[in-house]
């Protein structure tokens, strides 16, 4: 007996569309899960950065009685304030890391894609930059991508 169905050779239509499909949602996942983990990344980093730059003035403080003002923290030219007084502090630490190519400068309020150092007298309202030697508070303040642990902003301030 002859038989009537032909045998057919390759894939159907629906099948390879199937598989198309599958491979779509597999490369959307891996996509998401990635961006989540450099965002997630870049965040610990400015929590790091951030934690180092108390540290630095921290130590500044405990050495000379007053933080230094957002001038002389702006001074990041070789052999300027920072090279002087904060020798041990890595200026990479001032650059956001979603914005590499911007100068190691901190700016004076939050804003997203900076750090941002504000310092006071010990009122915590006048600025001391006119005589830096009076600054007793500061606050130091990067954005986070999207939200940790409910915050948007990581903050800190002085230890007094």
């Amino acid at each position: 007996m002859i038989s009537l169905k032909k045998r057919s050779q390759g894939f159907t239509i629906v099948e390879l569309l199937i598989v198309i499909v599958v491979i779509g949602i597999l490369a959307l996942l891996v996509i998401t899960t990635y961006s989540g983990i450099q965002a997630k990344a870049r965040n610990s980093k400015r929590q790091t950065d951030i934690q180092s730059l108390q540290t630095q003035l921290e130590a500044f403080f405990s050495q000379n009685g007053y933080y230094p003002s957002l001038t002389n923290m702006k001074d990041t030219a070789s052999g300027g304030w920072i090279d002087t007084n904060m020798k041990s502090l890595d200026k990479n630490a001032l650059i956001d890391p979603s914005n590499p190519t911007q100068s190691n400068q901190l700016v004076s309020t939050p804003t997203a894609k900076s750090y941002s150092y504000q310092v006071t007298q010990s009122d915590g309202t006048t600025s001391c930059e006119s005589d830096d030697t009076t600054c007793a508070k500061y606050t130091l303040t990067a954005d986070y991508e999207g939200t940790v642990n409910g915050q948007t902003q990581y903050v800190k301030s002085n230890l007094d």
